[in-house]
């Protein structure tokens, strides 16, 4: 049984692989070959355990999280990854789940942006940077020569930790500007990426500002959580999801869909929209809404497994 931590995970796969890990399991989503019951969560107040099982024809994997979004000295998150063989059901691997968490999180964020965003779209707004937003920013850097990244989070004082960590991710001639609102953030941004637990929506509800960017949210993962404002829908030419049960699990699509603001025709999976290799037309507004789920963490550890064996690198556990 293999151990592999942050640092062995990062010798073993970079955010491209991972993003193109990503694809692959919108792939296997497309063809439905797999097994994946809705994840289970459990919550008191704030805080919420997540238990997220999954078997394809490669592997079986099971994630166990932790979000304690009130945490100040410790991760909002926390996890672990187990996978077991499809063939036996031994247990291959323990994998730092809250690493995988955020990484595996920015590389769907960094799919929809080589898939959604414009070739040459070099202006990105982070709405919260805590360890999602992080990883949405390499993510993001990693499939667009971005030259600029505008940066809102409530709580000032984490930004500075944040700028640090970003700067041994990326190129050091990308400009990082530190704005007072989100509003300020985002009006220079071609594609902009919220990274919160709010229960209100983060970004102004100013048409103006939204309209023919890419908006990608990744951090509303209950029905009481929301990023999105109401006139982001109207405006909306395309509204995709990572996995249908995003439908239900959040409140950036299932408020909409109640208050009659969106149809449930208007919005189509990321693995359809991939499979039908069309693109986006130019000047249109897009909104991707990620949940996540088990597929991805099964794929992408797999991976990450096989490429550790092939390194050597990791820690046996007998």
């Amino acid at each position: 049984m293999l151990y592999l931590n942050k640092d062995d995970i990062l010798k073993a796969v970079s955010m491209k692989d991972v993003i193109d890990a990503i694809d692959a399991a919108y792939e296997v989503y497309h063809s439905q070959q797999f097994i994946m019951p809705t994840r289970m969560q459990v919550s008191d107040e704030d805080n919420t355990l997540l238990l997220m099982p999954c078997i394809t024809k490669d592997t079986i994997g099971t994630k166990l999280v932790t979000s304690f979004p009130n945490n100040t000295d410790k991760p909002v998150l926390h996890g672990l990854v187990i996978l077991n063989s499809q063939e036996n059901g031994e247990i291959k691997a323990l994998i730092d789940g809250s690493f995988i968490t955020g990484f595996r999180t920015g590389a769907i964020g960094g799919s929809a942006i080589r898939h959604l965003a414009k070739d040459d779209a070099s202006k990105l707004a982070i709405i919260g940077t805590g360890v999602q937003g992080l990883y949405q920013a390499v993510a993001a850097c990693t499939e667009r020569s971005i030259t600029d990244i505008y940066l809102f989070n409530r709580s000032p004082e984490k930004i500075p930790s944040f700028i640090d960590s970003l700067q041994q991710w990326i190129d050091d001639t990308i400009n990082i500007h530190v704005m007072d609102s989100a509003e300020e953030a985002i009006t220079h941004a071609e594609i902009i990426m919220t990274a919160t637990t709010s229960k209100e929506p983060v970004l102004p509800d100013k048409p103006e500002l939204l309209a023919t960017k890419l908006i990608i949210g990744i951090g509303s993962f209950q029905p009481d959580m929301r990023e999105f404002p109401k006139s982001l829908y109207t405006l909306a030419n395309h509204i995709l999801i990572d996995t249908e049960d995003a439908i239900e699990e959040s409140g950036d699509i299932a408020t909409p869909l109640e208050k009659n603001w969106i149809k449930r025709d208007s919005i189509q999976s990321m693995a359809s929209f991939i499979a039908s290799k069309k693109q986006v037309e130019e000047g249109k507004t897009v909104v991707f809404k990620s949940t996540g789920m088990a597929l991805f963490d099964v794929v992408v550890t797999n991976l990450i497994y096989q490429r550790a064996l092939e390194k050597e690198v990791g820690q046996n556990l007998r």
